[in-house]
């Protein structure tokens, strides 16, 4: 395989965990843009590898490839958590890094056309299908950034005393990346939720959005 083969397969593959984590990343979730872009490099490589090892020493070009696709399987499984509350969360991003796999492998064999138009479906499933499916759900996920870190046990004693005790409470990094601000996100009943403008008359609330 030509060197500018490789280089070319690996700067694609670069650009499409980019893509893909960074609408992770700006939700907030464990796997973001670093992560999707090492599992779709690690994938083409992989793919490389093989056709590399056919080409030299025979064999089946998709041995290694079949591995990455029950590997990625594990790594997807951390993401997965249980809340208090029985609310499952990380499904989604579980399933984007296992997809960004496949994409990497169909780049390091060459697939382009096929990799091209799955990114594309892809980021349009995790964009507008998301917020299609938000408005079925009974429930409502804001997003609150704090200025002051310290200022966190204050704001939540005084969420929890304003909302329903099926509400839940996740700490985050602040999506803004401003050093000493902290982000929470609320999961609440839509039915019985805290008004934007309330969450913002808050001390130390820079700002609040729904997600």
């Amino acid at each position: 395989m030509e060197l500018e083969v490789i280089l070319f397969r690996c700067l694609v593959s670069l650009v499409i965990g980019l893509v893909i984590g960074l609408e992770r990343s700006f939700h907030g979730r464990a796997a973001g843009m670093r992560t999707h872009i090492l599992v779709c490099l690690g994938a083409t490589v992989t793919a490389m590898t093989g056709i590399f090892c056919t080409n030299s020493f025979g064999g089946d070009a998709m041995r290694l490839s079949a591995q990455v696709i029950s590997g990625v399987g594990f790594l997807g499984a951390g993401m997965i958590v249980l809340k208090n509350d029985n609310v499952i969360t990380g499904l989604t991003t579980a399933a984007g890094v296992w997809a960004t796999a496949t994409l990497g492998i169909a780049v390091g064999y060459g697939f382009y056309y096929g990799a091209g138009i799955a990114t594309f479906l892809f980021f349009i499933a995790l964009t507008l299908f998301a917020k299609m499916e938000r408005r079925k759900k009974n429930t409502e996920v804001i997003y609150v950034e704090i200025g002051d870190m310290n200022k966190v046990n204050k704001l939540i004693t005084e969420i929890n005393t304003e909302l329903p005790a099926t509400h839940t409470i996740r700490i985050q990094a602040p999506k803004s990346g401003c050093s000493g601000h902290i982000g929470i996100e609320l999961v609440m009943d839509r039915r019985k939720h805290i008004p934007l403008e309330k969450l913002l008359e808050k001390e130390d609330v820079i700002f609040a959005i729904e997600v």
